[in-house]
């Protein structure tokens, strides 16, 4: 590769890689904030969203990558074409079909990018979305547990939350279980998260007040703690349970 093919080609990929980032990142965006319910509604961390959505970006750049290419030689053939380089190369006896040859080093290039994450790399990236996303969907705690609505995930088995933050913490937590008849507990925590082990799915509540009234005794019994479990994974489905819904296909299919 002589010193004008080096020039031409260094310049084409760098002008593409400009472009190409450009654009796969105003497309991902404005796909992306479709997506936003996943944080509000949900209650999914902003890492959690942007985790998820960017699972998206091999498939939009190699969807991309060939438009990006397109406007990048245009532009420098329009550059080389105003800076009279092309006249210059012209007179040092460069014909002009031989002008494309860098061209066609760079289109080689931006074509194995190309058949590399159609292979491999965006396959790879919308299976564990998909995967990713049906857990969230399928999770029933995230779902039924909404800001300012009164849940009710058993027969004898109520709880509020007043607010979720997008760090994924609950707010202002009530809950009334009547589920023993024996006895009814009332718990209101100032704040609480969801917590899965391996041993099951938790509700972590913090600063709050369990009172319990057990039948055939007149007074309850009061008891203020510092954190409290709460067991819920009787209302957790498991990850093995689940279907798939396509966010990455939904995410390209707003690019077509």
């Amino acid at each position: 590769m002589v010193s004008i093919d080096k020039y031409i080609f260094r310049t084409t990929l760098t002008s593409f890689a400009v472009v190409l980032v450009s654009l796969t990142g105003v497309i991902w965006i404005t796909q992306a904030l479709r997506e936003i319910d996943l944080m509000t509604s949900q209650g999914q961390t902003i890492l959690t969203f942007l985790g998820l959505t960017s699972l998206a970006i091999p498939a939009l750049v190699m969807l991309i990558a060939p438009i990006a290419l397109m406007i990048t030689i245009s532009h420098i053939l329009n550059r080389l074409a105003t800076d009279s380089e092309i006249i210059v190369m012209n007179a040092a006896g460069l014909s002009p079909i031989r002008l494309f040859r860098p061209f066609v080093y760079a289109t080689s290039v931006v074509a194995l990018l190309v058949a590399f994450l159609a292979a491999y790399l965006a396959p790879d990236a919308m299976r564990r979305g998909l995967r990713r996303e049906a857990e969230i969907t399928a999770d029933l705690l995230t779902n039924i547990l909404q800001p300012g609505r009164f849940a009710q995930l058993d027969r004898n088995l109520t709880i509020r939350i007043r607010e979720r933050r997008p760090d994924g913490r609950l707010v202002g937590i009530l809950i009334d279980d009547r589920r023993d008849p024996a006895e009814r507990v009332s718990i209101v925590a100032d704040h609480g998260t969801i917590v899965k082990t391996d041993g099951g799915s938790f509700l972590i509540l913090m600063d709050g007040n369990l009172e319990r009234f057990e039948v055939g005794k007149p007074n309850p019994a009061l008891i203020a703690f510092e954190s409290y479990r709460f067991d819920m994974s009787k209302y957790a489905t498991r990850s093995g349970d689940i279907g798939i819904v396509p966010l990455g296909s939904r995410l390209l299919a707003g690019t077509m």
